[in-house]
């Protein structure tokens, strides 16, 4: 007969006379450990809708699409699909706009819809060629960043009329009819269309 050794007797013992390992949940409160990657909460005072977490996420949980029409981006968060990396905290451009916290176990449900929120962010569109330039709190988000710098760029000066009504009712810009000329500068156009003006300008 194989007698057990003093080592695994001494473990046996010890286990026998310590507190499980494992916690009450969920009938007490579960305490994660310091560094636990729980669910990505977003913030919507400082998500600016830019698209690096979506760009970023390992199972493409989070996607984006954009209505040309409406002006609207809409951002879904499968949390179905997420896998809790923290890539999306990592990688926000604002370093506020998504943190993670310790929800994760409450997510548990039979209704995978109920695990999908959705967000959305006002678009800026070219008016000459109709391309999606980005969001609105993102081009305010460059422009803080920048500070006076930004008003180099005529979409940020846009955006201050917009803000300060600067210029009567708040538009500056002409009614693109007849191909982009030296009028349509004030226009809020995507960098292509602008450089076109510009290269018109120097011929």
């Amino acid at each position: 007969m194989k007698y057990p050794k003093m080592r695994e007797v001494k473990e046996a013992v010890i286990s026998l006379f310590s507190k499980p390992y494992t916690t009450k949940y969920p009938a007490g409160d579960f305490k994660p450990f310091p560094g636990f990657r729980g669910k990505p909460v977003v913030d919507e005072d400082n998500c600016v809708g830019c698209e690096t977490c979506a760009n970023v996420c390992p199972p493409n949980a989070i996607t984006f699409e954009d209505d040309k029409e409406k002006g609207i981006r809409t951002i879904t968060r499968d949390y179905g699909k997420c896998i809790f990396c923290g890539q999306c905290e990592e990688h926000c451009i604002t370093g506020k706009g998504v943190k993670l916290s310790d929800e994760i176990y409450d997510m548990a449900c039979f209704d995978r819809s109920a695990v999908v929120e959705k967000q959305e962010r006002e678009l800026i569109i070219c008016e000459s060629c109709g391309a999606i330039i980005t969001t609105k709190d993102h081009m305010r988000f460059i422009h803080e960043k920048l500070g006076p710098l930004a008003y180099s760029s005529i979409l940020n000066l846009n955006l201050l009329n917009e803000r300060l009504r600067l210029a009567g009712d708040g538009d500056t810009s002409t009614e693109i009819k007849d191909g982009l000329k030296r009028k349509d500068t004030f226009s809020t156009l995507c960098p292509n269309c602008n450089r076109q003006i510009q290269i018109k300008n120097l011929a």
